[in-house]
């Protein structure tokens, strides 16, 4: 498996996000207590940039519509707003590893 450095941990402090690309992806990388956690980056929805949105424990809430997903995981535990059923997909998920100040993805 191949890691590729994306950020420093200077960047996101602790319950934050911030956007980054790999190659032709843009993941969002967050901070949740200290460890650091990779899922895509635009909302499957309807392409809200996640980083935008906000973070509470470790679900991520899409600015543009509501859509929430656990980015532990990537998956989508709420739809967006007034969506009944919920029908979202769910976020594609990246490995993170943290080599001293540096924040790296895997790209497979």
């Amino acid at each position: 498996m191949s890691f590729v450095k994306v950020a420093e941990t200077s960047e996101i402090p602790t319950g934050k996000m911030k956007m980054v690309k790999l190659e032709k992806s843009e993941i969002m990388i967050a901070n949740v207590n200290g460890k650091y956690y990779a899922i895509g980056g635009k909302c499957t929805h309807f392409k809200g940039d996640l980083s935008k949105g906000t973070l509470s424990g470790n679900v991520v809430t899409c600015p543009r519509h509501g859509a929430k997903f656990d980015v532990t995981t990537g998956k989508a535990v709420a739809g967006p707003k007034g969506s009944t059923p919920p029908k979202i997909k769910d976020e594609p998920s990246y490995k993170v590893k943290v080599e001293g100040k540096d924040i790296l993805i895997s790209k497979t």
